[in-house]
C-alpha cells in the first residue's frame, strides 16, 4: 500500500506566562503537524518548530513521500534527506523531516494494527521520566510548587530546573534557587540542572563545585554545546554528569560529541525523526553511553521503549501542556514512568481538530 496523501498544518499556542532559561525567553510554542494517509488509515507526526517547516514539507517533502510504499519508512526517509541536500539539512529541514518521518512510522504501525513500540522492537514496556521546567522566569513559589509537585504528588523521583539566569552574571541567585528546589523536593529525589550554555568554562566549574554539595547529579550544557573542548574540560573537573545533545540533527553530530559528555540527548523532533533517532542511540551505545530523550515526550515514549541504552525521558512542562491541548491519547506518568498503551495502534495520538482550530497558523 502506498502513501496517498500528506497533509500539513501548524498551530501556535501561547505559554501561560513568558518563560526563560539562561539564554532565551519565549512566549509561545509552534507545533507543525504532518498527517500521512494510505487508504482509509492516517498516521500522525509532528515537530516543535517554525511555520517554515510546514512550507518546506509542502514544497519539498510531499512529492517524495506520496506514492511511496507505506511499509518502507527508511526508504522514504532517505528520499527526503536527498531532497533537502541543497537547502542545508540541519535546522528547519531536519525538523520538517522529523514531522513526516514520525507520521510515516505511525501510519505503518496503524496499518499493521499494532502499537509503535512493538513494531520497533521493544526492549521495555515503560520509560522512566524526569519532570523538567523550573524556568528562570519563575517566582520562588512557582519553582517550589512545580518541582515539589512532580515528586510528592505525581511520584516522579527526578526533576530538572533551569539555571544561569542573566547569562551567568548572578550566580548567587542560581545557588539560592537550587537550594530552594532541594528543600521542595526533599533529600531522596534526584536534582538536575540545565544552564543552556549560559556559563563560561570557569563559571561552570565554579558553579559545579557549589552544586555538588546540594546533591545535584546532572549538569546539562554548562557551556555551549558547540564548545566540545569546554564540555570535556568541565567533565574532567567535576563529579557531576555532563549532558548535551539537544541541538543534534544527525548521527554524525553525536559521534563528534560522544567523547566529551557522560550522557547524550537526541531529540526525535529535531534529528529527522524516529529513523535517525534510533541510529543516534546506536552511536551512543558504540561509545558505551546512555541516551536521555530530550523533551517531546509524546513522540519519544514509543521509540524509547526500543532502545537498550536509554537512561530516561524528559517530561517537559511546556510540551505536556501543548500536547494535551492538541491531542487525545497523551500519556500520563505513573510512578515515574510513561507506559505506551499496548491496545492502541501507532503512537495512540489523535489530533483534536476542533480544539486545535483556534490556534491554527497554517
Amino acid at each position: 500500500m502506498n502513501v496517498d496523501e500528506l497533509r500539513v498544518s501548524a498551530f501556535t499556542i501561547p505559554t501561560e506566562e513568558p518563560e526563560s532559561d539562561g539564554t532565551l525567553t519565549w512566549e509561545a510554542t509552534t507545533v507543525v503537524v504532518a498527517e500521512a494517509t494510505a487508504g482509509d488509515t492516517t498516521g500522525l507526526g509532528f515537530t516543535y518548530g517554525a511555520k517554515a517547516c510546514a512550507t518546506l514539507i509542502d514544497e519539498k517533502l510531499g512529492g517524495t513521500v506520496v506514492g511511496h510504499d507505506a511499509m518502507d519508512v527508511p526508504g522514504a526517509w532517505s528520499r527526503m534527506v536527498a531532497e533537502v541536500r541543497n537547502l542545508g539539512r540541519p535546522g528547519i529541514a531536519s525538523h520538517a523531516i522529523a514531522a513526516v518521518d514520525t507520521a510515516l512510522w505511525d501510519l505503518k504501525a496503524r496499518l499493521l494494527e499494532m502499537p509503535l513500540f512493538r513494531l520497533l522492537g521493544a526492549v521495555r514496556d515503560e520509560v522512566p521520566v524526569y519532570g523538567s521546567g523550573g524556568f528562570c522566569s519563575y517566582s520562588e513559589q512557582r519553582l517550589a510548587d512545580q518541582l515539589g509537585g512532580w515528586v510528592h504528588d505525581q511520584g516522579i523521583p527526578r526533576v530538572k530546573m533551569k539555571i544561569a539566569a542573566g547569562w551567568g552574571e548572578d550566580p548567587g541567585r542560581d545557588i539560592k534557587r537550587v537550594t530552594l528546589a532541594r528543600e521542595a523536593i526533599g533529600s531522596g529525589a534526584e536534582l538536575m540542572v540545565d544552564a543552556n550554555g549560559g556559563y563560561t568554562r570557569k563559571q561552570a566549574v565554579a558553579m559545579a563545585r557549589e552544586l555538588a554539595p546540594l546533591g545535584v547529579t546532572w549538569f546539562e550544557e554548562p557551556v555551549s554545546s558547540d564548545d566540545l573542548d569546554g564540555l570535556s574540560e568541565i567533565r574532567g573537573l567535576t563529579e557531576l554528569e555532563i549532558a548535551a545533545g539537544e541541538y543534534g540533527y544527525d548521527s554524525w553530530y553525536f559521534r563528534r560529541m560522544a567523547p566529551h559528555v557522560d550522557v547524550l540527548q537526541p531529540d526525535v523532533s529535531r534529528c529527522m525523526g524516529i529513523t535517525e533517532w534510533l541510529r543516534c542511540a546506536a552511536v551512543a551505545a558504540s561509545f558505551n553511553l546512555e541516551v536521555s530523550a530530550h523533551c517531546a515526550q509524546s513522540l519519544h515514549a514509543h521509540p524509547a521503549c526500543a532502545v537498550p541504552n536509554l537512561r530516561h525521558l524528559e517530561y517537559f512542562h511546556d510540551h505536556n501542556r501543548v500536547d494535551r491541548i492538541l491531542f487525545d491519547g497523551v500519556l500520563e506518568p505513573h510512578g515515574g514512568v510513561l507506559r505506551p498503551d499496548p491496545g492502541r495502534p501507532g503512537m495512540g495520538l489523535e489530533l483534536k481538530r476542533a480544539d486545535a482550530e483556534r490556534y491554527r497558523e497554517i
